[in-house]
């Protein structure tokens, strides 16, 4: 693994904004010409700094307006039956985000849904039927006041010139 200098640094937070941008047009932008600057990405991707491109889309436009915080409790922590929670919650769509997490309960989870009532068949008929679920809370978004998925960089950058 390379140090990433300011010129990477650029980079990672030009296509964070936009990851469309041509080429030619993030070289730019970092104040590279365009081959170095093809280089330095591919070198970023390849050490796995950049994981991927994706479209961000809005998920009301598509018919998802309720965002629930949904904390599964498993029955017993154990190594088999919580990597068998974690299998099977990976295979759930509507999960768009899942984290194993310290203090109570086991996972917490980001799950997505048309509304209330799809939301409650959904718990119901899937999350209280996951593997080793002891118990499930649930909280509701009431709106969004942030929502990104940019990473800071600027500590990365404290003592560069």
């Amino acid at each position: 693994m390379h140090s990433l200098d300011k010129f990477d640094l650029a980079i990672l937070g030009e296509l964070q904004a936009n990851a469309r941008l041509t080429n030619a047009e993030l070289a730019q932008r970092v104040g590279l010409s365009a081959a170095p600057c093809w280089r330095r990405v591919r070198a970023l991707e390849e050490e796995g700094f950049i994981k991927g491109y994706h479209a961000e889309i809005d998920r009301h436009k598509i018919g998802l307006g309720v965002l629930a915080f949904v904390r599964l409790d498993a029955d017993r922590s154990t190594g088999n039956l919580t990597r068998a929670m974690e299998v099977a919650i990976r295979k759930i769509p509507e999960v768009v985000s899942c984290h194993y997490i310290s203090g109570t309960g086991t996972f917490e989870l980001q799950v997505v849904a048309r509304d209330l009532d799809s939301f409650s068949l959904f718990a119901r008929d899937v999350l209280l039927n996951l593997p080793n679920v002891k118990d499930m809370h649930t909280s509701f978004s009431l709106g969004e006041v942030k929502d990104s998925s940019a990473l800071p960089l600027t500590h990365l950058a404290r003592g560069r010139p």
